[in-house]
């Protein structure tokens, strides 16, 4: 087992949305591969309560897309993005993925591929454990898919904004009413190759032992 690419894969597989190439074509086979891989993810009580909805049609597309980005000006506003210190590189990671996301959401129309990952039931209760046994039926799951799609030279991004208009969009895909969605992946091949880890806090100011706050 090669760690080094293991650990590569891992810490550079992210969000990718301004180096999406969307005039590129994703042959259906590739999708297929990844998805088998997927589906080898944890899955609570081994239900399998999963499924992927793979949508190609270009007005159906076309319409999540519009309902996306509608979303995406209501999530945002009309607020002006605060300049980021010149010394602070979060502050300035943090823009970059602002402006990204802007692109993304003017462009979600034109990806050739958007995977929606679904889960079977409702998180109609508020319990945590429920609403963790929901989630966690399906998040490793689809999280395996992007990481099998970036090993082989694909790129996605994890949204959520859809989810403003998941009864439209179920209605569009005939999603059943027993059906939760649980993000919309734009799926192109990337541009590039120099993809680096992000800028993140040290995990060991993030990192507790035997009680909240108490260091190893």
């Amino acid at each position: 087992m090669d760690l080094a690419s293991i650990d590569h894969i891992l810490t550079t597989t992210r969000s990718v949305r301004k180096r999406l190439d969307f005039s590129r074509p994703v042959d259906p086979e590739v999708i297929e591969k990844c998805l088998e891989i997927a589906i080898q993810a944890p899955t609570a009580s081994n239900r399998q309560h999963w499924h992927f909805l793979i949508v190609t049609d270009a007005e159906k597309k076309a319409v999540i897309g519009r309902y996306y980005k509608e979303s995406f000006e209501q999530y945002r506003g009309p607020r002006q993005e605060a300049q980021p210190t010149p010394t602070d590189p979060h502050q300035a990671q943090t823009a970059r993925v602002i402006d990204s996301a802007r692109y993304l959401a003017e462009h979600m129309h034109e990806a050739p591929v958007m995977v929606i990952p679904c889960i079977e039931g409702r998180p109609q209760s508020p319990d945590p454990a429920a609403q963790a046994g929901l989630y966690g039926s399906i998040l490793p799951a689809a999280w395996s898919l992007m990481l099998a799609l970036r090993a082989r030279g694909l790129g996605s991004a994890w949204t959520t904004l859809h989810l403003r208009h998941e009864k439209e969009i179920a209605h569009l895909l005939d999603i059943p009413d027993n059906i939760t969605q649980a993000a919309l992946l734009p799926v192109a091949y990337f541009k590039g190759s120099d993809f680096k880890p992000a800028t993140r806090h040290p995990a060991e100011l993030l990192t507790y032992w035997n009680g909240w706050g108490t260091g190893r």
